[in-house]
C-alpha cells in the first residue's frame, strides 16, 4: 500500500500519552490486535483477518478507534478500505521497551 488515501485523525508522536495507551491496552481484544498488528504491515479492518471474527463490526470499529486515539495506530482510508497499522517508531521512541514488554513471551 502506498502513500495515497486519507490518514483518520491521531495525536502526533509528541502527543502520545502512557496512560491513554495502557487503558487501551487493558482490554484483551485490543492487546490481542497490538500483537496482530506487531508484524508492522497494514491490515486492513476484516475481522475474519484479524483473528476476530466473533465480534461484530461495530464492536471491532471501536476497539479500533480507541487504538488510534491513543496513538498505538495509525489507520489510512482508501476508497471504502480502511487499513490499519501499528506505530511502533512513535511509541518506542516515546517509551522506550513498552512495546517489548507487552509483546514478549507470557511469563
Amino acid at each position: 500500500m502506498g502513500e495515497e488515501g486519507e490518514r483518520l485523525p491521531q495525536p502526533d508522536a509528541d502527543d502520545i500519552e502512557l496512560v491513554k495507551v495502557l487503558h487501551a491496552l487493558g482490554d484483551p481484544v485490543r492487546l490481542s490486535l497490538l500483537k496482530v498488528y506487531a508484524a508492522g504491515v497494514p491490515y486492513s479492518c476484516s475481522p475474519d483477518a484479524l483473528g476476530i471474527g466473533h465480534l461484530h463490526k461495530s464492536t471491532v470499529s471501536h476497539h479500533m478507534r480507541i487504538m488510534r486515539e491513543a496513538g498505538i495506530t495509525s489507520t489510512r482510508v482508501v476508497g471504502r478500505n480502511r487499513y490499519v497499522q501499528l506505530r511502533r517508531d512513535d511509541l518506542d521512541a516515546r517509551f522506550p521497551g513498552l512495546l517489548d514488554a507487552l509483546l514478549g513471551p507470557p511469563m
